[in-house]
């Protein structure tokens, strides 16, 4: 099917399987319990390759699915860590809030219980923004950083998500929503450039956190404490108070964002090379 960029096909058209093939599912998995702060949270960590750590960090509504076409080329240089954050694919929710300090803390804690402290770390999307935070905390965490598109700075579709998110009952309609095709749901809120790498085989492996209440419950807290335009503006403000300062990030950090994202305005990137004036 050829389709324009981010075009999506119709649910009801996805293959059963990827076009491309990939060897995900037969990838070495382990779970570690990851203690933040004495929440204990069950984690499913793919592990893969040969050579120094390297973490990958996933984004909103995706797993560590999401870094299936490119975790064995990185395996043949990087040992490959790739988890799923608390709530998404095999990790276990917490019923706790999921700010990005409780998500920072849980990164940090995550490279302990593997044993692979300051290793490098690529992050995509809201997981860049995440791994930004435990950078930048009091815990050295990662040798250096690649983010890719993540949102990080207070922009008005941030704003206007709050405001929603804290309308009475919306709660129960997102909830309601998804409950009626947790699948369907997670075709139509992940976005590619190339929409025909999707299948039915990736709506289930995003789709099945969101099957059970627990796991719609986790992508609210996302939204609704990960998301918060007032934490992003105190995110920038806190680069842009260290920049006046002189100081550097803390590690090496590349930033990498695109024309165009559905989710991500461009306008982030180079805000956020404003305020990190040392970051590739």
């Amino acid at each position: 099917m050829d389709l324009r960029p981010f075009q999506q096909m119709p649910f009801a058209s996805l293959p059963k399987y990827p076009r491309i093939p990939h060897s995900y599912e037969k990838l070495p998995s382990k779970e570690v319990v990851v203690d933040v702060d004495g929440v204990p949270v069950r984690t499913h960590v793919k592990v893969k390759g040969k050579g120094p750590p390297l973490l990958l960090v996933h984004g909103l509504m995706t797993s560590s699915y999401s870094f299936r076409y490119v975790i064995e080329p990185l395996g043949e240089r990087f040992t490959c860590f790739v988890p799923d954050l608390p709530g998404a694919g095999q990790s276990e929710p917490v019923d706790v809030p999921y700010t990005p300090s409780f998500l920072a803390t849980f990164l940090v804690r995550l490279t302990g219980a593997l044993g692979i402290e300051r290793c490098a770390c690529v992050a995509n999307s809201m997981g860049g923004y995440v791994a930004m935070n435990a950078a930048l905390g009091m815990t050295p965490s990662f040798s250096r950083l690649v983010v890719l598109h993540a949102p990080a700075v207070p922009l008005p579709r941030y704003t206007a998500l709050r405001i929603a998110l804290r309308i009475p009952g919306s709660q129960s309609i997102l909830h309601s929503l998804i409950a009626g095709n947790p699948l369907k749901w997670a075709h139509e809120k992940v976005h590619y450039i190339d929409e025909s790498l999707k299948s039915l085989e990736e709506a289930k492996v995003y789709g099945a956190p969101l099957s059970t209440e627990a796991g719609r419950m986790a992508l609210w807290r996302y939204l609704h404490d990960t998301m918060d335009d007032r934490l992003f503006q105190k995110f920038e403000e806190t680069l842009l108070n260290r920049k006046l300062k002189g100081q550097k990030f803390p590690i090496p950090l590349q930033l990498q964002y695109v024309k165009y994202d559905p989710m991500v305005p461009a306008e982030t990137g180079p805000r956020l090379r404003d305020a990190v004036p040392d970051a590739e």
